[in-house]
């Protein structure tokens, strides 16, 4: 018999650690076993695993992303491959074996561009059932990208799984993966339009997938709407640790346009808005993105809290 404890795979990373915080925050039984303990790669290994523990969820937060941003991922293939296409394989094999119930954190970076302009000239992005098109099979993508798109044409046919699409995580804590860090370590930005995802407002709307039972299938789950890097930049201007930096120097330089931006970059980016109406229409809401970026500059923690 099932107990109601969740298995998490990839709890070290960065999106692992923001489910582990919301897990602990709600008071749910979990088990997070790190890759020495659990082969991801190996069914027998999985399998063991899941019939010790007979857990009534897993969530798969492991993957292969590069540090300290995906142009390593260009020198690394075969472990980004086998982290992103074929372990969301072996997890579905192992799932549908036991008919476990589970969640993959999926990405947005499999696309490109937005869908055009809306009535009021809102950037439209792309829903759950468009193609993508930034992967391998357009011919266009980084590395990194085309496997994320592999990895969900591996689950296309996956029953019982959501796909959690996370694009550009950040939130108020200083961190080598969250996006707002980046920014601020960069010598100089592309100004580009981009969905985020808050990453605690990620981990809690794909854990309120599960306790209200909404269908499975692949879900955006970034913060509605859609923010340019200089929005972001001033949104930070304003904030009390903005203010703090201006004052001691800070400038931010950008890159003239996407040409000059990819003289430098090995690997080409994705950057596109994702629209998020079907994660709201199972009653799931997300904070808006500006007020979200804001919140997280004006509550900056300049470390990360031991």
């Amino acid at each position: 018999m099932a107990s109601e404890t969740i298995v998490l795979f990839g709890g070290s990373g960065y999106v692992g650690k923001a489910f582990q915080r919301h897990l602990l925050r709600r008071g749910i039984a979990y088990v997070a076993p790190s890759r020495k303990e659990v082969d991801l790669l190996r069914p027998d290994s999985i399998a063991g695993f899941l019939g010790e523990v007979k857990p009534s969820f897993l969530i798969n937060a492991a993957g292969y992303t590069g540090r300290p941003n995906v142009d390593a991922c260009e020198d690394h293939k075969t472990e980004c491959l086998l982290g992103n296409a074929a372990l969301p394989g072996v997890l579905a094999r192992v799932c549908a074996e036991r008919e476990l119930p589970w969640g993959h954190v999926s990405s947005g970076c499999l696309y490109t561009g937005d869908r055009g302009a809306g009535p009021e000239g809102e950037r439209l992005g792309f829903r759950e059932e468009d193609p993508p098109n930034f992967c391998f099979r357009t011919n266009n993508s980084s590395f990194y990208s085309g496997t994320k798109a592999l990895g969900e044409e591996i689950l296309a046919d996956a029953g019982g799984c959501y796909l959690w699409r996370l694009r550009i995580p950040f939130n108020e804590v200083d961190s080598s993966k969250n996006y707002l860090t980046k920014l601020l370590r960069y010598e100089r930005l592309l100004d580009v339009r981009n969905s985020l995802s808050q990453v605690d407002d990620f981990v809690r709307a794909a854990i309120e997938c599960w306790d209200r039972r909404a269908p499975f299938g692949i879900y955006n789950v970034v913060n509605p709407g859609s923010v340019t890097t200089r929005e972001v930049v001033e949104l930070l201007e304003r904030s009390p640790f903005g203010r703090q930096l201006i004052g001691a120097g800070k400038r931010f330089a950008f890159f003239p346009g996407e040409e000059a931006f990819r003289k430098v970059a090995r690997a080409p980016r994705s950057n596109c808005v994702l629209d998020s109406t079907k994660l709201q229409g199972v009653g799931i809401h997300l904070e808006e993105v500006h007020e979200a970026v804001e919140r997280a500059w004006n509550h900056w923690q300049a470390e990360a809290a031991a």
